[in-house]
């Protein structure tokens, strides 16, 4: 009894290690190969658009709350957006870069007393010096 309950165990144990040596050496082969970079650039485009979907959805979600925060939806102006808070309080609200200074100061283009003007363009150094 106990010679046959070793053989049956070593038969079956030669079978699974057989099986298991033939599997291997059949993905050694250069179809086995194919196959095994096939399987992984086809996982790894399905985890590349898995991970587009996620940052398309969070960028949406995070878009949404910016958006309502600033008022953008609402139709009514925040203090996010331009002339949002200052034009309730009765500020002058800047238009273009070149607005700013006059919209902070209404003497920016006159230079502070004691404070040199603007000199000539002839008198100024070359833009590359």
């Amino acid at each position: 009894m106990r010679k046959l309950f070793w053989l049956a165990l070593g038969a079956s144990l030669g079978v699974l290690i057989f099986r298991k040596l033939s599997r291997a050496a059949e993905r050694m082969t250069p179809q086995g190969i194919a196959g095994s970079i096939g399987a992984g650039l086809s996982e790894l485009g399905y985890s590349i658009r898995e991970f587009a979907a996620d940052v398309r959805e969070a960028m949406s979600s995070q878009e949404e709350a910016l958006r309502a925060a600033a008022g953008l939806d609402s139709g009514s102006t925040s203090a996010l957006s331009p002339g949002g808070a200052a034009a309730a309080a009765g500020a002058v609200v800047p238009g273009p870069a070149g607005d700013v200074a006059a919209a902070v100061s209404p003497t920016a283009d006159q230079p502070a007393a004691g404070a040199p003007g603007p000199r000539p363009l002839e008198d100024r150094p070359p833009a590359g010096a």
